[in-house]
């Protein structure tokens, strides 16, 4: 059994529930070795933790789970720790990365939509669909996510990685950008790597998709081919990008990223002579 999305709650629990809990972006685990075990309990009181509010998600291999705001710099229970969702990337199954991923924007979402954006008057969730309404004007506000794409430029055997400024010292990734209103993908692939870097590209191919919580952003990867240019770099969002051989990379981005998984298939493609 897998992850089957909810919004209405069940009107009795008969055991207890997978807690999704966040503080300060950090979410409540009890770390063990490399292992990371979510809470269980039918209620967080239980673990003596009071939520400021709590979302229904589902059920995850038939257990039900729900998401959690705690205040900011509340203690962790005795036996538990707040970890960082980076941190959290392989210390859990890869469906409960994901929920946990999941969790933390609706959490995020319903924590900045209590009040309408059109007449200051307090929403109300629905348990019918993921939205809040204004009883007052009827504005809806469902939970929204920013598109990104990420772009792996190939020159040949070589890979056209940058750096950004807030990146950890000597990091590298894949070029990428938020996409604008009324714009194509391809579209926004061609300005964000003109803008970057001054590089042409063309023959784009979808590679892969992730969603990202830092913030509420969809990745969407590609690969492209170098058209013509010559790196110049737009110094407000690049610190460096170059042209690096696949045989002398520098540091990539942690498993966790998409970034990486697009640079790994391009090294494996390379090196395996396909074109």
């Amino acid at each position: 059994m897998t992850y089957i999305p909810s919004v209405a709650p069940p009107e009795w629990l008969a055991e207890p529930v997978f807690w999704f809990a966040f503080s300060g972006g950090q979410v409540l685990g009890i770390a063990s070795g490399e292992r990371v075990d979510l809470p269980l309990a039918r209620s967080l009181a239980e673990l003596g933790i009071e939520p400021v509010r709590t979302q229904y998600l589902g059920t995850l291999r038939g257990r039900h789970c729900n998401s959690a705001e705690i205040a900011k710099d509340t203690p962790a229970p005795e036996g538990m720790s707040w970890i960082g969702l980076r941190r959290l990337f392989g210390q859990v199954d890869d469906l409960e990365y994901a929920l946990a991923v999941r969790a933390v924007q609706i959490m995020e979402w319903d924590r900045t939509h209590q009040f309408c954006g059109v007449c200051g008057t307090a929403t109300e969730s629905r348990r019918d669909e993921r939205v809040r309404v204004c009883p007052a004007c009827t504005h809806s506000v469902y939970p929204r996510i920013a598109p990104a794409v990420m772009m792996l430029v190939r020159r040949g055997r070589e890979l056209l990685l940058g750096r950004s400024h807030h990146f950890a010292p000597g990091i590298y990734s894949a070029l990428a950008g938020f996409v604008e209103p009324g714009e194509t993908l391809e579209a926004c692939v061609a300005r964000e790597v003109m803008e970057e870097v001054g590089v042409k590209v063309a023959k784009l191919r979808y590679f892969g998709s992730q969603s990202w919580p830092f913030p509420n952003s969809l990745m969407i990867a590609f690969f492209a081919d170098y058209a013509g240019g010559e790196i110049v770099l737009q110094p407000e969002e690049i610190e460096d990008a170059q042209w690096f051989d696949v045989d002398a990379l520098p540091d990539l981005p942690m498993p966790v990223s998409i970034s990486r998984r697009l640079i790994d298939a391009a090294i494996s493609e390379i090196r395996s002579g396909a074109n």
